[in-house]
C-alpha cells in the first residue's frame, strides 16, 4: 500500500487532476475556524511524540476506538502515549470507508512522508519515525504552519479569557496570523443558573465592575467584544442547539436576569427569551465592528451521561440533533435585519435534512458590495467527510452561488488536521471536473479554476479580512 496516497488520490478524471494541482494545491490555508490551543501557537511547542501532536485531544479518534472496543484507558485514561498510539494504529484498518481511515493517511504523508498501511504491525516503525521527525528543529507549530502553507488562524476562545497568548502572536515571528473569536455561549446559557452565575461572577472580575443589573452585564459584554477587536478578533462563534425560540424586550429581559442572578426558578419561556435577547444584542456588536457570526447548529452534546460526568465536554459522546431549526433561525437573523444591523454570518448545519432549508435562509439576506454575506458553511462535524460535503455544496450549488462559497475549515485541536484543507479541495476538484467532462458545466479550464482558487482561500480571505 506504499501508493495509496498518490499524487492524485481521489482525483477520477483529468479534468480534477488539472483543477487540483494547477488551481487549488498552490492556494494558502485560511483557517478561519478551529481549536487550536492558543498557548501552544504562542510557545511554539514541539511536540515530544506523535500522540501529542496526533491524538491529545482529538475526540474524533476515541470515538472510533470506542467503537472498535478499545478500552478507556487507551482514549483519555492513564496508559502511555505510546500504548494509546498503538490502540489507535490497531483500530485504524477498522475504519475502512470512514473518513478517519483517508485522514490519517493523509496526515502520515503530509507531515512525516510515511505512506505505509497504518496497522497494529506497522505502529512500532510510524511511532519511531514520527517521534524522530518531530525532534526537529523545523517541526515546532510554526514550522508545521509554515510547511502547510498556513496564513490565517482563528482559535475559539471564552469572553472572559485574558488572550496573553493571542497579545504574544501579535508581536512574534509566527508565519500565520492568528485571531481570537469570541464564543460567549455561557453568556446566554441560563438552563444552568449555577454555572451562568459563576461565569457572570468571572465577567465582573475580568472588567472589575459589579455586575448587578441588565444594563451592566451588557455593558460588559459589549467592553469584551472591544478587547476581542483590539487584539484583532475578526469572528464570534455560536454553538447552541438551535437559536433562541423568541427575543425579549430588555424590560422582560432584566427581570430574567435579576431572578438568575439570585438563584430564583426560570420558565423555559424566559430562557429562550433572555438568550435571544443576548444572541440579537451581540449580533449588534459584531455588526458595528465589522466581525462575521459564525452560528454552528444542530448538536445535542454529551449524550453519554456517565461518561460525561466522569470526563466531563468534548470527549466524543455527541450526536446529530432532530430540532427544528428554521423558524427560530428566522427569527433571529429577520430581526438583526429589521434592526439594520445583520452582521455577515455563517450557517453551520448538522442535520442534512435541513440542507436546502440552510442554503435557501442565506439567500434571504444580501448587502450591495458583499459577495454571499449569509455564507452556508462548509459540511461540519459529522458532516465534514465525503458525502457530507459534497450534500452541503449540492445544496448550495443549487439554490445559491457556490462561486462565493468561502471553503473549508479545520473546525480541530489538532495540528495535524491542516490535510483536511487537501481532501476538501481534492472533492471540489473533482466533483467540478466530472461537470466539466459531461458537459454540464462549460469545459473553460481557467473559468472554472479561478472558482477553485477562490473557493480554496480567495473568497475567505476577502469575506474576513
Amino acid at each position: 500500500m506504499s501508493n495509496y496516497i498518490h499524487d492524485n488520490f481521489l482525483l477520477q478524471n483529468p479534468t480534477a487532476v488539472r483543477l487540483f494541482h494547477d488551481y487549488a494545491a498552490p492556494e494558502p490555508i485560511f483557517d478561519y475556524h478551529c481549536h487550536l490551543s492558543p498557548k501552544d501557537l504562542a510557545e511554539n511547542r514541539q511536540f515530544n511524540n506523535l500522540f501529542e501532536i496526533w491524538l491529545e485531544g482529538d475526540h474524533y479518534k476515541w470515538r472510533a476506538m470506542r467503537l472498535n472496543g478499545v478500552d478507556e484507558q487507551y482514549c483519555t485514561g492513564d496508559a502511555s502515549p505510546e500504548e494509546k498510539f498503538n490502540a489507535f494504529a490497531a483500530t485504524v484498518p477498522a475504519t475502512l470507508r470512514n473518513p478517519m481511515y483517508h485522514w490519517s493517511h493523509l496526515e502520515l504523508a503530509r507531515y512525516f512522508g510515511i505512506h505505509e498501511s497504518i496497522d497494529a504491525s506497522t505502529a512500532p516503525a510510524i511511532w519511531d519515525r514520527s517521534n524522530e521527525m518531530l525532534a526537529q528543529d523545523d517541526m515546532t507549530s510554526w514550522g508545521i504552519l509554515e510547511k502547510q502553507n498556513v496564513k490565517f488562524i482563528g482559535t475559539t476562545d471564552d469572553p472572559i479569557d485574558n488572550l496573553e497568548h493571542h497579545i504574544a502572536l501579535k508581536d512574534s515571528d509566527c508565519p500565520a496570523t492568528v485571531a481570537p473569536t469570541f464564543r460567549p455561549d455561557k453568556a446566554f446559557s441560563l438552563e444552568d443558573p449555577a454555572a451562568w452565575n459563576a461565569w457572570t461572577e468571572q465577567l465582573a472580575e475580568v472588567v472589575d465592575k459589579e455586575i448587578d443589573r441588565f444594563d451592566t452585564f451588557k455593558s460588559a459584554l459589549s467592553a469584551r467584544v472591544d478587547f476581542f477587536d483590539s487584539v484583532g478578533c475578526r469572528a464570534s462563534d455560536h454553538g447552541p442547539v438551535r437559536c433562541p425560540l423568541r427575543i425579549s424586550d430588555d424590560a422582560e429581559a432584566a427581570s430574567t436576569f435579576q431572578k438568575a442572578r439570585v438563584g430564583q426558578s426560570l420558565s423555559r419561556d424566559e430562557i429562550e427569551g433572555f438568550a435571544g435577547n443576548i444572541l440579537a444584542f451581540l449580533g449588534e456588536c459584531y455588526s458595528d465592528k465589522g466581525w462575521v457570526m459564525q452560528l454552528h447548529l444542530g448538536a445535542i452534546r454529551s449524550v453519554n451521561a456517565g461518561l460525561h460526568r466522569e470526563l466531563g465536554a468534548d470527549i466524543g459522546c455527541d450526536s446529530i440533533h432532530d430540532e427544528q431549526q428554521v423558524p427560530p433561525l428566522a427569527l433571529l437573523l429577520g430581526e438583526l435585519s429589521l434592526r439594520g444591523k445583520l452582521p455577515k454570518t455563517i450557517l453551520y448545519n448538522l442535520n442534512p435534512s435541513d440542507n436546502y432549508a440552510f442554503a435557501t435562509m442565506c439567500g434571504n439576506f444580501f448587502e450591495a458590495g458583499i459577495k454571499g454575506k449569509i455564507q452556508f458553511g462548509s459540511g461540519w462535524w459529522f458532516l465534514d467527510q465525503w458525502e457530507g460535503m459534497k450534500w452541503q455544496m449540492n445544496a448550495l450549488s443549487s439554490l445559491g452561488l457556490l462561486s462565493n462559497f468561502i471553503g473549508m475549515l479545520t473546525d480541530s485541536r489538532s495540528m495535524m488536521s491542516y490535510p483536511r484543507h487537501e481532501y476538501f479541495r481534492r472533492l471540489l476538484c473533482q466533483m467540478l471536473g466530472e461537470d466539466m467532462e459531461n458537459g454540464t458545466m462549460p469545459n473553460n479550464l481557467e473559468m472554472v479554476g479561478q472558482m477553485v482558487k477562490n473557493i480554496s482561500c480567495s473568497n475567505a480571505v476577502r469575506y474576513f479580512e
